[in-house]
């Protein structure tokens, strides 16, 4: 059906617009998304590069834990009435034809995370109701605005430089995440976390404190001396003992790498990059005092999930389930919890034994909760058929 659409077939029915301009919300929305009075807004004006966050590595730690958790959840459509799961429409399973469910996305959680706002263009129409069948996910960096005067509403979008439709194929769906993003609000934090790691490259790259190397005799040329720099930085490249001549002297100017504190640096930074992100700092090994060892699996994901996910789940699902993509009266929700909250098989099975023995359900409910086929009428009669009691038969 969206085929249909996308050849350029429309239906006589009046559009369903795929994409209803959202406002700017509050001020620290208002200095990421665009100019204070309007005009052409840039949505990647921060402070850092995405490329140079991810390259700490409490940062791509944080970005792998939470993309990866939400990704491989299946979507499932909801009828909100009864709460019964109906047949998913094909872009559910798989928003961008031309790759799976996942990296979609896996990389529209990572924009919300970094940016605070994730991008979805329409490809392709449903027939019957002009509702959008495909997408594909846009990078952040392509994506700027036109705003109002007052820069409190969007009036089109422009992608690649080129103003686009705010309906219909072509036009963006617009997940916002609630705040500025990682790179805006904690841009100095990473900023902080990267010039450690290049502080710790440098003192690595030489082999003792930085120093001066002291001339108490004649001047020498200028090439000599840095001739006499570089085989003073090789030999110590090679062992950590020095011999100078009588008139030279070698004075450090710096503290070393243990002085310095470094390890505790990246130590500190990575569990404010831990609380940045909402995620707990043992799952970046930052917090030492805190430990997962007597923790349950299960306690520990629902707390992942109502501390850190659950608002990445609600912008997703809450955004997919508005009129303009979902038909009203239905809702869009993860499976949270059939697989990534699912107990064991034990626990499981304890509590549909419970609840056929209360015959609050059936054999086929039961086996519809395991994701079993139900059985067919004669299946569910008795495998054994009953003992008569025989009459020919005389009692002594």
């Amino acid at each position: 059906m969206g085929v249909l659409s996308f050849l350029g077939i429309k239906s006589d029915k009046s559009d369903v617009e795929a994409q209803l301009a959202p406002a700017v919300m509050s001020t620290g929305y208002n200095s990421f998304w665009g100019n204070s009075f309007g005009g052409y807004g840039n949505t990647v004006n921060t402070l850092i590069d995405i490329n140079s966050a991810l390259s700490v590595p409490a940062v791509a730690r944080c970005a792998s834990l939470i993309t990866g958790t939400i990704a491989p959840i299946p979507l499932k459509l909801i009828k909100n009435s009864t709460g019964a799961q109906l047949q998913s429409p094909v872009w559910l399973d798989q928003p961008d034809v031309r790759q799976p469910r996942y990296t979609t996305m896996s990389f529209t959680v990572q924009s919300l995370l970094m940016y605070g706002v994730a991008y979805w263009k329409v490809e392709e129409l449903y027939f019957d109701d002009n509702r959008p069948s495909r997408f594909s996910w846009v990078s952040n960096n392509r994506v700027s605005i036109k705003a109002n005067q007052l820069n409190t509403e969007i009036e089109y979008y422009i992608l690649d430089g080129h103003q686009i439709p705010m309906s219909g194929i072509g036009s963006l769906v617009t997940f916002q995440f609630g705040d500025t993003g990682i790179l805006l609000r904690g841009g100095q934090t990473i900023q902080s976390a990267l010039d450690i790691q290049r502080a710790v490259q440098v003192s690595a790259n030489t082999p003792m404190p930085t120093g001066i190397i002291k001339n108490n005799g004649s001047d020498l040329p200028e090439a000599q001396v840095q001739g006499l720099l570089a085989a003073f930085k090789s030999a110590r490249q090679n062992r950590s003992t020095a011999y100078l001549t009588s008139t030279l002297e070698y004075s450090p100017v710096s503290f070393s790498p243990k002085e310095m504190m470094y390890n505790d640096a990246a130590q500190y930074l990575a569990t404010q990059i831990a609380r940045m992100c909402n995620v707990s700092a043992y799952y970046l090994s930052a917090d030492m005092n805190n430990s997962m060892t007597y923790s349950n699996i299960l306690d520990e994901r629902k707390a992942l999930v109502a501390q850190t996910l659950m608002p990445y789940f609600s912008c997703i699902s809450s955004r997919l389930s508005l009129d303009d993509i979902t038909a009203r009266g239905n809702s869009v929700e993860f499976k949270i919890e059939e697989t990534f909250l699912k107990t064991d098989a034990i626990t499981r099975l304890a509590v549909i034994e419970k609840m056929l023995q209360l015959n609050l359900i059936d054999v086929n409910d039961a086996r519809a909760m395991e994701n079993l086929t139900p059985l067919g009428t004669d299946d569910m009669e008795p495998i054994m058929e009953p003992i008569m009691e025989d009459t020919n038969v005389t009692n002594i």
